[in-house]
């Protein structure tokens, strides 16, 4: 089949105009989709969910209206959580022989918390090409709008659904040097920002942001003992991301080390580059460790430059 012919009725819609769409290379392609707003595809997006062979998505109902959207007429094929072991090996042996597959998760990128991180590993495994198709994140939507440590984070996805499990899992990350992003459902946040106040401290500061990109996009900021209170009897509805910020800096295994670390940088360099020296080396947040030496350099009578 040439070129023309693969090309014959692949396009999307701008508006009023259609643009085609150039044929792909062979491959597995994990392409964002919106998390909410349809305004957020990419037209690099738009091009390959038009262009593909097969197109293989977590919900064929979800992903028509997206399709709708832009005009294209692509048939999408259903993947997800209850079907991967009868459709992975189709979408395996369509990519064995050198057809271009695309991979769409409902919202978001494929293989964050879903299904497609199999598929994803299978086709590395045989030896096709993996093409990531970057758009629209949750987790990084969330993250510079909570206010939020961003120079480093953890991404944790869902939190176990039983308390003890919640606990032991928060207690695991509970000395981790970064913010901490978690996936909650509507029905459990209540619970789950009463256990992380238990396990973490009541004064950890929080963020809750709720319907992102969407009429009723919502940040809640506060310490973790605020927002338990706020949603303990409050029912919501919508898709959440929790995030939870770094601990304080004594509270982190080898602070007397960072300490140390901090006095030998700073004794060399200015304060704010030895800040973002101590970051880069230890996982930390700048802005921490730039308060940290600040501190310092108090106790010590101001030694530190």
């Amino acid at each position: 089949m040439s070129d023309e012919q693969k090309t014959m009725g692949r396009s999307y819609r701008i508006g009023n105009t259609a643009v085609p769409a150039r044929p792909l290379e062979p491959g597995l392609y994990l392409v964002a989709t919106p998390i909410g707003n349809l305004g957020d595809i990419t037209l690099r997006a738009l091009e390959t969910l038009a262009g593909a062979d097969v197109l293989a998505c977590e919900d064929t109902r979800v992903t028509r209206v997206l399709l709708d959207r832009y005009g294209i007429v692509n048939r999408p094929f259903a993947y997800h959580e209850h079907n991967a072991a009868e459709a992975g090996p189709k979408l395996l042996a369509a990519l064995a022989e050198g057809r271009s597959v695309a991979l769409v998760s409902d919202a978001g990128t494929p293989l964050v918390s879903d299904p497609g991180y199999r598929l994803g590993r299978m086709a590395i495994d045989a030896g096709h090409r993996v093409i990531p198709i970057p758009g629209a994140s949750a987790p990084l939507a969330a993250l510079v709008g909570s206010g939020l440590p961003s120079d480093s984070f953890l991404f944790a996805g869902f939190l176990p659904v039983k308390d003890k499990g919640r606990r032991d899992r928060l207690a695991e990350l509970s000395r981790v040097p970064a913010t901490l992003v978690f996936f909650e459902s509507p029905h459990r946040i209540g619970a789950s920002l009463a256990a992380a106040a238990d396990v973490l401290g009541t004064a950890r500061e929080a963020a809750v942001c709720r319907e992102l990109t969407k009429a009723f996009e919502e940040f809640r900021r506060g310490t973790l003992a605020e927002l338990a209170d706020f949603y303990a009897e409050r029912a919501v509805k919508g898709e959440i991301v929790l995030l939870i910020a770094p601990p304080e800096i004594d509270d982190v295994p080898g602070a007397m080390e960072v300490d140390v670390l901090l006095k030998e940088l700073a004794a060399t360099m200015p304060t704010s580059k030895a800040a973002a020296e101590g970051a880069r080396l230890t996982g930390l947040s700048k802005k921490d460790l730039y308060q940290r030496l600040l501190a310092l350099k108090d106790g010590d009578g101001g030694k530190a430059s």
